[in-house]
């Protein structure tokens, strides 16, 4: 027989969406081996339909949701916290984009490696004047931990938060550890929305001062299937995500054919839509990337123009300049964001030369 969850996803594809999305409440671990349809049939449960509506209240916009509410073209930069107790190098990375990046996101633990937490990294730059987007991803911690450590963040001048499922602990420097997937990225958008805007966990327990938070989430555009790809992201606007991050663009017209999508059903018009950019200094550490990072694609002939240049970190950060110019024509797109491990020269220098923060975003074209 085939999965009744499938029949239900391919259905849905096959009808017009209600006026108020429905949503399955995240998964509770206590019933674990256990038959939700036998409660149901001896009568000791009933099967209920949760709607969610979305009533956000009135509430003050700091720099970065500004900045991507505006008619200008937007920048932000990923850093990875230290290995060290010391906040002077995450600092001083940061500060190298003063001026250049609209906010700096701050990884949690990315590819299942450890490293200062992203939370406590987001309030080092806060307390120095810096914006971040902090990281949170569902691999390490239950709903419990999660709610915890945002509104701590929160409470320490943390906006803008972005959420994640987080990558498995298998490909990290921790391969024994043990993985908690208590909730999603989608479910983890939900439960902090109403953290914002009903005032309570999800637990219904109210809280005494609701954070303000900018809420964002990931997508991939380069992942088949592709359908899949714009439905994920269609869910995680409607979860709540106001602005989106996505993986590597190495490939723009595979990117224009995803904002096509996007536009038809005017996602770009209910969030921010940043598309991730970025360059190693080699076509060897581009080609390992491919391999390790799981989403990754990048065309051959990028990989043999890098290859074959004299100088390969110099053509590497122009095909960079080339791709932000680009992107950055693309309608719907608000803004980019630069990733590059231990590049931040690079990152830098290419904002600079792309002249992309004097642009228009298209967002509301």
């Amino acid at each position: 027989m085939r999965c009744v969850w499938i029949e239900a996803i391919d259905g849905r594809k096959r009808i017009s969406e209600p006026p108020n999305k429905t949503f399955l409440e995240p998964i509770d671990h206590r019933l674990w081996n256990r038959s939700t349809w036998l409660r149901v049939i001896n009568g000791t449960r009933s099967v209920t339909t949760v709607v969610h509506p979305h009533v956000e209240p009135a509430r003050e916009a700091f720099g970065f949701e500004q900045a991507c509410n505006s008619e200008r073209f937007v920048v932000t930069v990923e850093v990875s916290p230290p290995d060290s107790a010391d906040p002077g190098a995450l600092i001083a990375r940061a500060s190298r984009f003063l001026g250049l990046a609209d906010a700096i996101n701050i990884t949690d633990g990315a590819g299942a490696n450890c490293h200062m937490s992203s939370a406590a990294a987001a309030a080092v730059l806060v307390a120095h004047g810096l914006t971040p987007v902090a990281q949170f991803s569902c691999r390490d911690r239950n709903r419990i931990a999660l709610q915890g450590d945002i509104l701590g963040a929160a409470a320490l001048g943390v906006r803008n938060i972005l959420c994640l499922t987080g990558d498995d602990v298998s490909q990290g420097d921790h391969p024994n550890a043990k993985p908690v997937f208590d909730l999603e990225a989608i479910s983890l958008l939900r439960i902090t929305e109403g953290m914002r805007d009903l005032g309570a966990f999800a637990s219904g327990r109210k809280l005494e001062t609701s954070p303000n938070l900018f809420l964002g989430a990931t997508a991939n555009p380069f992942v088949p299937p592709f359908r899949d790809r714009i439905s994920n992201l269609e869910k995680k606007v409607d979860a709540g995500a106001q602005f989106i991050q996505t993986q590597f663009c190495f490939d723009v017209p595979m990117l224009a054919n995803f904002m096509d999508e996007v536009r038809t059903r005017e996602l770009h018009k209910r969030c921010a839509i940043i598309i991730g950019v970025g360059m190693l200094s080699s076509a060897k550490s581009l080609r390992r990337m491919v391999q390790h990072v799981p989403g990754v694609h990048i065309p051959e002939p990028i990989l043999q123009r890098i290859g074959s240049a004299d100088n390969q970190k110099a053509e590497a950060k122009a095909v960079l300049v080339q791709t932000m110019q680009a992107v950055s024509e693309i309608e719907g797109v608000t803004g980019v964001h630069l990733m590059g491990y231990r590049n931040d020269d690079m990152l830098a220098e290419a904002i600079v030369e792309s002249e992309v923060r004097r642009r228009v975003n298209t967002r509301a074209a």
